[in-house]
């Protein structure tokens, strides 16, 4: 996307408001025909005053008084107008900011996991902040000043011809000089600019990273490296930052000059026109006036363009957050599910990520409602990508699943996961309160109603021990409670959010064993009635599921209940043998264990 490109799409993201956008560009025409008028009634005071001696008294003072008099009301009207941009066009900005922020945050969000997964979630949050801010600062010094310097130099220069071709032909000079000598230097500047923007990102990437995990970096004694990583990029940021800034110094100097010799010259043409009868006294201060206002012009237009070059970096990341795609695009039709029965199926289903090979292949099972079914074998062999399928954070590349015979991806992703409730290892709580947090699946959900999901979970006794009850605040990821109570309160979730469909994603494999106790009491409750499916490492935790299904290399190697698999004696038999084998071992040595 160009550098024009960009600025003419922020200006287009300003659609929704745009009878007052029209309005705003009406009122800066106003004051550029305003401010360009005050130059001309200058003139002509001045020529009526120079001219005093051929004409009556009482003629000079009314042209004089009548003269003034316009002045002043077109000076009023010029700072009422002046007041009336300021205060619109900052509310608009402001609203429009803030729109835009709600859609980028809505739209990341929605983006599956794929995309999250290959962007890190610091460079998100900065390119929201920081884009957003650009597209403020562009707005307001649009109609506040640039919208008048471009209606001045498109529009009422070519007027000043009529006045005085001769004079006239110096401010067409002054501005072409400058549209040159900054396109030039955009030219030169603006790749590296972005390289800057790049850089940046990195910082706040760098950080989040760091931040977000800062016990193992105390642990591991990081600080002084991870500090080093971030002066190292920063350094790198200000190795390609400054050249930009010289370059666009170099131009406000030349600007300045240049400005500087029209005046100048006005003042030196002026006074040999006038000599030879071809431009009154008045005619000159007017365009001495003229070249004042423009050099004024210019010189914001010089900051606002070496301002832009460093913001359009900021907006093309914006823009292409926005614009990116879906991998699991909804369709315009998709079905809204009312509650479901909870009959799932896998239909010769194959999966692989975009660039890798296969992870599932030829997969097909049938889970009917209200049955448990497992899904076991080693790390990698699929298992969890299959559940993913299931919940549609990603779509298979052959086959289909589906739920009460619609295919997936027929259906609408909201409707789809109010019917599915995932219990997962880490309990993903968020930085609220206890109430909040299990209020995510169910918000209309009533105080009874969440007691007694808790109750359920093994979870009241433990809430009501905090500080504030319901309303103490579990800290960034839960980190105010023990692993146990962070899964029950996770299992009070789902159960309070009440789905058909159920996935355990290794939902007891980092609990200790008295914990893990509790919590599988609390998973049978929430399992009862509804179609589940447990992926697990240990095996003592699936020994009552209707079917198992071992995975292995992406298939589907072996299926059964526990003790049909174990009579079998392959795979899941030799899984059970090894788990055995080393719990025996803890029990015989305890120490070493």
């Amino acid at each position: 996307m160009g550098f024009l490109q960009t600025y003419a799409r922020v200006l287009g993201l300003l659609a929704p408001d745009k009878w007052v956008a029209i309005g705003l560009a009406l009122a800066a025409l106003a004051l550029a025909g305003l401010q360009f008028l005050e130059p001309v009634l200058f003139g002509r005071v001045v020529d009526v005053l120079s001219g005093a001696d051929r004409l009556p008294q009482d003629e000079v003072w009314r042209q004089a008084v009548a003269l003034l008099i316009v002045w002043g009301a077109v000076g009023l009207t010029g700072i009422a107008a002046n007041v009336a941009v300021s205060l619109l066009a900052d509310r608009m900005a402001h609203r429009n900011r803030l729109a835009v922020m709600h859609r980028y945050f809505q739209h990341v969000l929605a983006m599956p996991l794929s995309f999250h997964g290959d962007t890190a979630s610091g460079r998100l949050m900065k390119i929201m902040l920081v884009g957003t801010d650009h597209l403020f600062a562009i707005w307001l010094s649009f109609f506040r000043e640039h919208l008048t310097t471009f209606i001045t130099g498109f529009v009422l220069l070519p007027l000043t011809f009529f006045m005085n071709w001769r004079l006239a032909i110096i401010l067409l000079v002054l501005v072409l000089v400058f549209i040159v000598v900054a396109a030039f230097v955009v030219s030169r500047t603006q790749e590296a600019q972005e390289k800057v923007e790049d850089f940046q990102s990195q910082l706040a990437g760098n950080a989040q990273d760091a931040l977000s995990n800062v016990v193992v970096v105390q642990s591991f004694t990081r600080m002084s490296a991870e500090a080093k990583l971030f002066g190292d990029i920063m350094r790198q940021v200000l190795d390609h930052q400054f050249p930009v800034l010289n370059w666009w110094a170099v131009v406000s100097v030349l600007t300045r000059s240049a400005s500087t010799v029209s005046v100048i010259t006005i003042f030196i043409l002026g006074t040999w026109l006038h000599m030879n009868g071809q431009a009154s006294v008045g005619e000159i201060v007017s365009f001495m006036g003229f070249a004042t206002m423009l050099i004024g012009r210019l010189e914001g237009a010089v900051g606002f363009v070496s301002r832009l070059l460093m913001q359009v970096p900021g907006l093309r990341e914006v823009f292409s957050v926005l614009d990116a795609r879906s991998s699991v695009p909804e369709k315009f039709d998709a079905i809204d599910l009312p509650r479901v029965r909870g009959e799932v199926v896998f239909d010769h289903v194959a999966f692989g990520y975009p660039g890798g090979g296969r992870i599932l292949n030829d997969v097909s099972f049938t889970a009917p409602p209200g049955k448990t079914v497992a899904l076991v074998g080693q790390t990698g062999a699929g298992k969890s990508t299959a559940m993913s399928l299931l919940q549609r954070l990603w779509d298979p590349i052959e086959g289909q699943v589906t739920i009460d015979g619609h295919d997936l991806r027929d259906i609408s992703l909201e409707s789809l996961r109010r019917n599915v409730g995932v219990v997962f290892q880490d309990a993903m709580l968020f930085n609220r309160t206890i109430r909040e947090n299990l209020l995510i699946g169910r918000p209309d959900a009533t105080q009874e109603q969440i007691e007694q999901a808790c109750r359920m979970a093994e979870a009241h006794d433990f809430i009501t021990r905090q500080p504030q009850g319901y309303d103490t605040r579990v800290g960034e990821r839960g980190a105010q409670l023990s692993g146990g109570q962070k899964q029950r309160l996770s299992i009070a979730r789902a159960l309070l959010k009440d789905p058909p469909i159920l996935i355990l994603d290794e939902a007891t494999s980092a609990l200790d064993a008295a914990t893990e106790a509790r919590v599988q009491k609390a998973l049978k409750v929430l399992m009862e009635g509804r179609t589940t499916f447990i992926i697990a490492h240990r095996l003592s935790t699936i020994r009552d599921a209707d079917e198992i299904l071992v995975f292995d290399q992406g298939r589907i190697v072996e299926r059964g209940t526990f003790e049909e698999l174990v009579e079998l004696g392959e795979r899941f038999a030799e899984l059970v043998r090894t788990q055995l084998s080393g719990a025996e071992a803890k029990k015989a040595n305890p120490v070493a264990a």
